[in-house]
């Protein structure tokens, strides 16, 4: 009678050895690219690289047996840094459940993990630091297929910028959005209502003891935030991708039990992957894929940040990059209603978004305007795997995602503006303005040349603001500060505030949360930084014109004028460099476009490398195109 116990070599009885036993044979070459045996580390003998791997391996009790299924990565983004990624845990164990049912052998490992709230400078500093920790783990270990745990708003991007470079079957994970929480019988999340909250208590509407009561509730779990953030903005944006599963992967809370059977399902889809062609990032992912992505990005207003990630994604994709630009994304606006009620363009939360039917009712929604012969990571098309999981819509699924005859907002929620400010362009999110009435604005600089000077001056109350001032803050860059911090949501001064004020015309060359809202103009390419950048030579009392329909951002100063102060500007900075002496700014530093050159470590590499925000604020080296040939 034949029995099922394994053998004590870790191979069930009635299996061959021949195979395992292959391993170990030194007249055959080891030919597989497949499992234990891809990507042997370089001893100069294969047969002994493979042997000492399965030594090490074994040590953590597999067998041969297990050994020999394919392998699934499973990347751990899990830190007590990032309360974004507290579920990480229990999702690498529903995943693990999945592959197993599925006949691979899961493996996790970790890679960095940054959280925007505990990053210094910045997370996106670091966001290319992660899609290369990312893409050099995921090339450098025996994967088969990897699944990327992500959620926090630098996490994804990043990992879908490593995923494609790395060009290895790859399937995303989110961790999904937080619940939100309550104050005084209101709904609150972070981090619309974190930033509408202190706002007020600026404005001195709210007191101590009141805000210190609104910081218990306005995070009371753990995932992402529950807003059209970039967290939630980036979620939205994969399953355009056709990397996700549509009702549940990217809206289903982080703390429900939907989020883990989401987390099993792709335990499952990933070894299913192995058995179709066609599938590694490269292949999978086209043109009209990433078109699909920004139709979402546009649909759900999301965040201004996920422009600057979509080109640094698309940037790393060969046949991609370089087929699609900022001017793309306005025109692709302008035939695309916005269609989501959440904040903070809208009044809801992802949870509403979620139980009104996800992504799968949008993705419906919008069918007419999507490029259907996209293939997802089923194997699908996107037409057929819509065909395949219809969607009723019902009364309170219309409230939250409306009909394209009734949308929230006709068209460019998100809009890309061009002028002598900016000739590489700016983002603005204008379904968000507080004021439409600032969409077509002429008024007064009142300038700030960094972080540092803001703060000493925006409450100060002398400060040459009035209500139709245009507040500029400079010098938040991607290498001004670096990183390009989500300082663009300037304050209201006190001043203003006080009166009333809740929305003025603000322009910098740096982010926002995708969880703010106002009038707001970001991303100004080329930066403050840059000796060449008219942005930055912006005096206070110039005054700027912004007209949105027609996409221009002018800065109303004769040529002559502007070309005298870019090089007045350029010789004192010269000057500086050159005695070593800090140049005459308020920031009392040298320049950073040229102290850059001598800078070490990794902020060295980062600002010598980084590129604008037009181009994604990714290094050069790191995109399809690579290292230019003077690198």
């Amino acid at each position: 009678m034949a029995t099922n116990n394994p053998s004590p070599s870790g191979v069930p009885n009635g299996e061959t050895h021949t195979s395992i036993a292959a391993d170990y044979d030194l007249s055959k070459p080891i030919n597989s690219t497949s499992g234990l045996r891809a990507g042997l580390t370089s001893y100069g003998d294969a047969h002994f690289s493979l042997f000492l791997r399965k030594v090490f391996i074994k040590a953590l009790g597999y067998s041969d047996a297990a050994l020999s299924s394919p392998i699934v990565g499973i990347i751990n983004t899990y830190s007590s840094f990032n309360p974004c990624h507290s579920n990480v845990p229990q999702l690498i164990e529903s995943v693990k459940r999945g592959v197993l049912a599925s006949g691979g052998l899961p493996v996790d490992f970790p890679t960095i993990s940054i959280h925007e709230s505990f990053a210094s400078p910045t997370s996106m500093y670091l966001r290319n630091l992660m899609s290369m920790d990312t893409e050099e783990m995921i090339k450098a270990q025996p994967v088969d297929v990897v699944i990327m745990i992500g959620g926090c708003d630098k996490t994804v991007p990043a990992q879908l910028m490593g995923g494609i470079s790395a060009n290895k079957l790859a399937l995303p994970l989110i961790t999904g959005p937080m619940m939100p929480g309550s104050v005084e019988g209101t709904r609150v999340g972070a981090c619309t209502d974190c930033r509408r909250y202190w706002a007020r208590y600026r404005a001195g509407n709210v007191d101590l003891e009141d805000i210190m009561s609104v910081n218990e509730e306005l995070a009371p779990t753990g995932g992402t935030c529950g807003v059209m953030g970039t967290a939630s903005t980036m979620a939205c944006i994969t399953a355009g991708l056709g990397l996700l599963e549509l009702r549940s992967a990217a809206t289903a809370a982080a703390v429900s039990s939907a989020r883990l059977r989401v987390a099993e399902q792709a335990g499952r889809d990933a070894v299913t992957m192995l058995k179709k062609d066609g599938m590694k990032p490269q292949d999978l992912l086209t043109r009209e894929s990433f078109l699909n992505a920004i139709i979402v990005l546009q649909a759900i207003g999301g965040s201004t940040n996920a422009v600057v990630h979509l080109m640094a994604i698309i940037n790393r994709h060969p046949t991609v990059a370089g087929t699609i630009d900022l001017n793309t994304i306005d025109e692709i606006g302008r035939t695309t209603p916005l269609l989501v009620d959440l904040k903070p363009s809208g009044e809801n939360y992802m949870g509403d978004f979620h139980n009104a039917g996800g992504m799968l009712a949008l993705l419906h929604t919008l069918r007419p305007l999507l490029h259907l012969n996209a293939r997802t990571y089923t194997g699908q098309t996107l037409g057929e795997l819509l065909d395949a999981t219809p969607f009723k819509s019902f009364t309170y699924s219309r409230q939250i995602i409306r009909s394209l005859e009734d949308p929230l907002y006709p068209s460019s929620s998100l809009v890309v503006l061009y002028g002598n400010i900016c000739p590489d362009g700016a983002v603005m999110k204008a379904s968000a303005s507080k004021n439409r009435k600032l969409l077509h604005h002429r008024g007064s600089a009142c300038v700030f040349e960094n972080t540092a000077d803001m703060a000493k001056r925006i409450d100060a109350p002398d400060l040459e603001a009035e209500e139709n001032s245009i507040l500029i803050l400079k010098s938040i860059g991607p290498v001004g500060n670096p990183g390009m911090p989500e300082a663009g949501l300037i304050p209201i001064p006190q001043k203003l505030g006080k009166q009333g004020v809740v929305d003025m015309l603000r322009i910098s060359d740096g982010r926002m949360s995708g969880t703010a809202g106002g009038t707001i103009i970001l991303h100004i390419s080329p930066e403050s930084a840059d000796l060449e950048s008219v942005f930055g030579i912006v005096q206070t009392g110039d005054k700027i014109v912004c007209d949105v329909e027609k996409r221009t951002l002018h800065l109303e100063v004769e040529e002559r004028e502007i070309s005298r102060r870019i090089t007045e500007r350029k010789q004192q900075s010269q000057a500086a460099a050159s005695s070593g002496q800090p140049s005459d700014n308020a920031s009392g530093k040298l320049e950073p476009w040229l102290e850059r050159s001598g800078r070490r470590g990794y902020r060295g590499l980062y600002e010598r490398e980084v590129n604008q925000a037009h181009e994604g604020c990714d290094f050069g080296f790191l995109t399809a195109k690579g290292p230019s040939k003077s690198q």
